[in-house]
Parts: C-alpha cells; structure tokens; sequence
C-alpha cells in the first residue's frame, strides 16, 4: 500500500493539476453557444430538458422550439445527458441553452442570449484531470516506478494545455479522453492483476466510451484478444481462467450498451448503437481521396507542430495546403460535407446508400483511400502541439525498448489508442481533436525513455566518482 504521505502528495498533485487545467479553460475567450459543434449537443440537451425526447438534435426536420422532435440515435448519449445534468445544477447555463437553441432556430434574437458555459468547463477540467491521473497511475503500474508517475503526469499535463482552447466549447473532448484513459488504466490492472472484478470493471468503462463516441465500439475485439495474449503470454493464466476474464469483460460491455440498443429499437426502430454517423463521416472522408501528388507529399512537413504550416508556407506559398484548412471553402472537410448534404437532399437517408457508395469508391479509387489514409494518420498523430514534437519520437522509442525489453505491457496499453488512429484516419479525418487518447501511451513512453537515460547518466556518474576516487592516493 502507498504511504501516507505519497498518497497527500499525489492528492496535492491532482488539485495542481484541476486548478492548471481550470484556469487555462476558463480564461479562453467565451464562445458562443452556437459555434462549431456545440449546437449538435446542446439541441439534444434542449430536447432531453423540454420534451424528455433523446433526439437527432439540428439533424431533424422538426423545430423542437414549438413541438416534441421524433426519437434520434445519431449521437452517443452520454455527453448530451451530462450536459443535461449540469443545466439541472446550473438555472442560469440552462437559461443559456434554451437562449442558444431558440436564437439557432431564429425564434429569439442571439443578442439577448449569454456566452456562458462556466460549469461545463468546470466539470471538462475535473474530467481532464481524471485523465492525467489515470495516465499517471497507469505509468507506474506499467513499471513499477514512481518516477515515471510524476513524470507522465506532468507531461500529460502539458500536452493537454495546447488544447485549452477546445476543452472551452462544450463539447466531447474532454469526456472522451477522461474514459479512454480510465479503460486503458483498468486494461493494464486486469492484465497485471488479474481479477474477474477488475474484467467486469474494465467492460464497464468500454461501455460507457462506446456510449460517448460510437466508433470505439472497434475497440471490443481488439480488447478481447489482448486480453488473451496477456493471459497467455504474460500471465501465463490457464485457458479456463482467461475464458472466464474475456467473458466477464464481454458481458459486462454488454450490459451496459444493451439498453441503449433496446432504447433505439423499441423508440427508433433500429437495433444498433447509431445510425447515419457513421456513413456521414466516410462519406465526408472520402473527399480526400482526390488529394494530389503534391499535397501529399507536403502534408507530412505541414502537419508538424508549429513548424511545419510556416515552413510550408514560406517554400511552396499560402495557398499550397490551403484545402487541408476546415474553415476554406475548397477544403476537402467542406467538399465531403456538401456531398453530404447533397447525398441527403436528394434520398433523404445515408444508410441505404452507404454500400453502394462505399463500392464505388473502392473500385474507382481504392488505392487511393488506402494511400492517402497514411498521411492522414500521419497528421493526427500531432497531438500535444510542439511537445508533441519530442513526445512522438520518444514514444517510437519507448515502442522499440519494450520489445527488446521485454515490456510487453506498455505495447498493450498503447495498441488501443494506435488502433483508434488508423480508424480515425480511414474514417474521419487528419485533425488531432479525434487522437487526443494518444497523449497517454505518449507521455508514459516519454517518461519511461527520459528516467532510463536520466538513471544511465547517474550510473555513469557515480561510477566515474567511485574510479577516480579509488586512484586517489591515500
């Protein structure tokens, strides 16, 4: 058990840690409740508060403003409720909701609405703190090292600061990266200590980010089958003993999606997680297919923190990566969501067209996709601005000592959130908002290489001291 007084020092590090991450969130310029994907949540807030309808929210037909909207499932239902939550805490961020919706669907003058989202960013810095402990807890699980707690946790820190900015709109970083980081802390628990409690635990917390971003349903299979390679080749458990761990996990991710399945079954008629999502964001990724040569070859410069876009900038123009800019109006992110919408005003529904959209684009440009999903992984990889520039080749580091290191655990903490970056990549889009998971398995690997070359180095030292003071003379 830790000491008394490790555990006060690791208190005071988390309230550090929530005060840092409070104060850059809240002294973030105010937003408007309406910009960017705010309203995507907050009309389902509006629905859930007004009508007790989980709805699609802006993606319906009806105005919730002057009647019940039909049941939705396009979105995840854990962010919209928690919002939900806090506007029930908070009279006057409720207030503002209502303002936003009815000034989006031009029944009330924006003017007369309020930027004022403070609880929510409370509540993203008590979230985000969550995150930096559970990468904390995690690094020195992983190694038995106190060091590298201290040290991940600071970095992890200090990558999630560049992102203040987002943490700041009301919307589901925050959550996101706080249940990735505690399903990744329980998998590495459950490897090194295996209980069926802590299998039914980590099958819990999956379920829960499934409930907060469908796609990491992906995550079930992969889950499960490094739960067997643990089991086999770290554990050595019997295969009784890792039958029973798969299907506690199993089933414990199953109790907690199921009714959310049943939900949309019953209310909207389908028996799935979402629908229309995930065909709007292929759709809209596959706009990057028609990337050319040179802005291929330039998108591994330009994506670099900091550097690269002025670096680019100055050698090939401004407008040389101009379409890799979402705000543009010849961006790829516009282009797919014009052909979004036009794919919707012309059949209503995405779902039914999806397979055959998907075959055409694969016999027309199949190696495309396939090619041009690289440099997009490549630009999401970025996450921590430019500390990402030495957490990156740190972690590739990390990667390469733990195999000759025989440290097969760090590989399995970090194989969840490398998957979710390939996804991402053939799926959604390059922007490093979807990657933020990667901040944990960057920062532990960083801090594992940064003690192993400070401890070589004091090694080195000492038996240098201890040399030369043996040909001392006496």
């Amino acid at each position: 058990m830790p000491k008394f007084d490790s555990i006060i020092a690791r208190v005071v590090f988390g309230v550090v840690v929530f005060a840092v991450l409070a104060g850059a969130i809240l002294t973030r310029p105010p937003k408007w409740l309406t910009h960017f994907d705010q309203s995507l949540y907050l009309t389902i807030a509006y629905d859930l508060n007004h009508h007790g309808v989980f709805s699609n929210g802006v993606f319906d037909d009806v105005d919730s403003t002057a009647g019940a909207p039909p049941p939705g499932m396009f979105f995840a239902p854990l962010y919209p409720s928690l919002i939900v939550v806090v506007s029930k805490l908070d009279p006057r961020f409720a207030r503002a909701i209502d303002c936003s919706v009815e000034a989006d669907h031009h029944v009330r003058d924006a003017a007369e609405c309020e930027a004022y989202a403070t609880p929510m960013h409370i509540t993203h810095a008590l979230l985000l703190t969550t995150a930096v402990l559970a990468i904390a807890f995690a690094a020195q699980l992983i190694f038995a090292d106190r060091r590298v707690f201290w040290l991940a946790g600071t970095l992890a820190l200090a990558a999630l600061l560049p992102d203040a900015d987002l943490f700041s709109f009301v919307m589901t970083e925050s959550l996101t990266i706080s249940l990735y980081s505690l399903v990744a802390l329980a998998l590495v628990a459950s490897v090194k200590r295996p209980r069926t409690g802590s299998f039914v635990l980590l099958g819990v917390l999956l379920g829960l980010l499934c409930l907060t971003r469908t796609s990491y349903v992906v995550l079930m299979p992969l889950m499960l089958g490094l739960i067997v390679f643990a089991g086999l080749w770290i554990a050595r458990a019997d295969r009784g003993a890792i039958a029973r761990q798969a299907l506690a996990f199993a089933l414990a991710w199953l109790v907690v999606l199921g009714p959310w399945v049943v939900r949309n079954g019953l209310s909207v008629g389908k028996w799935n997680l979402t629908e229309e999502y995930g065909s709007a964001s292929l759709i809209e990724r596959f706009a990057f297919d028609d990337m050319t040569a040179r802005e291929y070859a330039l998108a591994f410069p330009y994506c670099l923190p900091a550097i690269g876009p002025p670096v680019v900038a100055w050698a090939f123009g401004s407008d040389a990566m101009r379409r890799f800019v979402y705000d543009m109006p010849e961006s790829f992110f516009h282009v797919g969501r014009l052909h979004r919408d036009k794919l919707v005003e012309a059949h209503g529904r995405l779902d039914p067209l999806i397979a055959n959209v998907i075959r055409d684009e694969l016999r027309a440009r199949g190696w495309r996709y396939l090619l041009v999903s690289l440099p997009l992984a490549w630009c999401g990889l970025w996450v921590g601005g430019v500390l990402g520039l030495i957490l990156v080749p740190l972690f590739a580091s990390a990667c390469i000592a733990a195999v000759r290191r025989s440290q097969p655990l760090f590989l399995v903490y970090a194989a969840p959130a490398v998957a979710m970056l390939g996804l991402h990549a053939a799926l959604a889009n390059h922007y490093t908002r979807y990657n933020l998971i990667l901040i944990g398995p960057f920062s532990i690997g960083a801090a594992w290489m940064i003690t192993r070359v400070a401890f070589a180095l004091t090694r080195s030292d000492s038996a240098r001291a201890a040399t030369l003071a043996l040909r001392r003379p006496s």
